[in-house]
């Protein structure tokens, strides 16, 4: 005798369904589910699991990927600002590296020059332009920097600004569009 799968219309966890007097009774254990079977409970509509999943992994996904940038844009500050500090050593020790005759102040605007007729590079008061018969042919200006106050040099432009290397020109982008 073969024994029968007892059916489960109500399809419940631990539901079966009996047969009574030819009728089919179906059985749903009150006890293991987590929807509310009793007359006067309130209605609700079962929700599809799946598709609230998915919502939340889209919006999980959102907003890591929200902070991933916020912390990637912080790391480009970062970057770009150790960037400017290695160039300022540098600069700071082509100064210290260079030969020159007169006293220098804080705040003030120097020329770095490399002189190919010494081969060696000079810190020179006089900007190439300054000169009443122009710059010596033998001078290769290399850059114009101020002396601070914490005796460190930074690279200025012609108008005595903080000369920022990593930044680009509107040139530059017009060149990568």
């Amino acid at each position: 005798m073969t024994k029968k799968k007892n059916s489960n219309v109500l399809k419940g966890r631990y539901s079966y369904d009996s047969e009574i007097g030819g009728e089919l009774i179906a059985f749903l254990n009150k006890n293991v589910t987590p929807y509310p079977t009793e007359a006067g409970s309130p209605k609700f509509e079962l929700v599809p699991v799946e598709k609230q999943k998915d919502i939340m992994l889209n919006v999980a996904r959102m907003h890591a990927e929200q902070e991933y940038n916020r912390i990637m844009d912080l790391v480009a500050v970062l970057s770009k600002q150790a960037n400017q500090i290695k160039r300022r050593l540098y600069i700071t020790d082509a100064v210290h590296a260079a030969h020159y005759e007169f006293q220098i102040y804080h705040g003030q605007i120097y020329n770095l020059v490399w002189d190919s007729l010494r081969e060696r590079t000079i810190l020179e008061p006089m900007d190439e332009d300054r000169w009443t018969t122009g710059a010596p042919d033998y001078y290769e200006y290399i850059a114009r920097v101020k002396w601070l106050g914490d005796y460190t040099w930074i690279e200025v432009d012609a108008n005595g600004n903080f000369f920022d290397a990593t930044k680009q020109t509107s040139a530059d982008n017009d060149e990568q569009s």
